[in-house]
């Protein structure tokens, strides 16, 4: 089971849950995801298969006495904790997780196929902001033919 796109706007309540948007919570196969920090200080959620995946590709392509593995290590796979979806379509973050995204009341979800990302409104914007030039050279630097 593969997750959808889309970019959807959310609010973290009191307690620190978000609300997954209902066309992101469908196609779920159950009510268990996994949660970690991600690059650019967003936090990724993945299917506990997809997260199974990527862990032990992560740890057997790297090696213990590498710098820059054990960097990936405690940065990806030491804070991942699985969370829950409630009745109410809502999850849990930790909060350790949303100090490292900085997360405020206003969230944007985004679906990226195999993974969803959480950010803070805020950082999100300022990140859109900040990366439009590079967006331009990576688009550019794809080069795909007749679509």
């Amino acid at each position: 089971m593969e997750l959808v796109t889309g970019v959807f706007k959310n609010t973290l309540d009191d307690k620190g849950r978000l609300s997954l948007p209902a066309k992101l919570r469908a196609g779920l196969p159950g009510n268990l995801l996994v949660l970690t920090q991600g690059v650019d200080r967003c936090l990724w959620l993945f299917l506990p298969e997809r997260w199974q995946a990527l862990s032990e590709k992560l740890l057997s392509s790297t090696s213990l006495f590498h710098q820059q593995a054990r960097i990936i290590q405690r940065r990806i796979i030491a804070p991942a904790q699985e969370v829950e979806i409630d009745k109410a379509g809502r999850i849990a973050i930790p909060g350790s997780l949303r100090e490292y995204a900085a997360l405020s009341k206003d969230c944007m979800v985004l679906g990226i196929t195999r993974r969803l990302e959480i950010w803070d409104a805020s950082t999100y914007n300022n990140w859109l902001d900040a990366t439009e030039a590079d967006f331009t050279s990576a688009s550019e630097a794809l080069d795909i033919q007749n679509l």
